[in-house]
């Protein structure tokens, strides 16, 4: 702020000097810019402070979503040991229901022939 009140007389001088004609800087517009400076920093804090709200909501969010998936991932282990036991059941039931079908079929094409 300081600085650039400095600024501000400095090139008021030079107006002075070139155009000969006074640009005064009061107090007032020091507190103009003070006001300025201030409404510029609380504009910029709101949005960084939302991102900020952002940003933290979406890492909760991701380790959540981690802790799900490692969960489920357990699941997932569990089912397919279990799956594959149902599978192996099941294709040896299919290979005793083959076997059952062909002797059917015997004894049903030695029916027909009688009948």
């Amino acid at each position: 702020m300081p600085y650039s009140y400095k600024i501000v007389n400095e090139m008021s001088n030079i107006i002075l000097q070139k155009e000969r004609r006074y640009v005064y800087t009061t107090p007032k517009s020091f507190l103009e810019l003070i006001a300025l400076f201030k409404k510029m920093f609380g504009e910029v804090y709101g949005r960084v402070s939302d991102d900020k709200d952002k940003y933290e909501t979406g890492v909760v969010k991701l380790t959540e979503t981690g802790e799900v998936v490692s969960k489920l991932e357990e699941e997932l282990k569990i089912f397919s040991v279990e799956v594959e036991e149902k599978k192996k059941k099941a294709d040896a039931t299919a290979e005793i229901v083959g076997v059952e079908k062909a002797k059917v079929e015997i004894e049903n094409a030695k029916a027909e022939d009688e009948a």
